[in-house]
């Protein structure tokens, strides 16, 4: 399971990056988890379970200076998958997946 506050080992280096943070419910307060450079490891991790209660996924650009949720989006995408592969969708991901559909 990834900790929150413990640095990635995939955090980009440079000023033209686009990186993916998961924002997870954990107990009473949001925690945001882990960064990651790849939109496909952060969806992998999802569906994986390497989160508790996944509440938002917000992408950024640290040379363009924008921001973007992108929860709407990763929810479609998991939900995609979940149905080209014939399975259901994970209990922890089923609140995000509604939410954002």
């Amino acid at each position: 399971m990834l900790e929150a506050g413990v640095p990635s080992p995939v955090v980009p280096h440079g000023a033209d990056q686009t990186l993916f943070v998961v924002i997870d419910r954990r107990g009473k307060a949001d925690d945001i988890r882990i960064e990651r450079s790849d939109l496909e490891a952060t969806i992998g991790e999802l569906v994986a379970g390497c989160f508790n209660d996944p509440i938002k996924v917000i992408s950024f650009n640290t040379r363009e200076h924008w921001s973007k949720d992108i929860s709407k989006d990763v929810a479609g995408e998991i939900r995609a998958r979940c149905d080209i592969e014939g399975i259901r969708l994970p209990d922890y991901l089923s609140e995000f997946v509604e939410s954002h559909s």
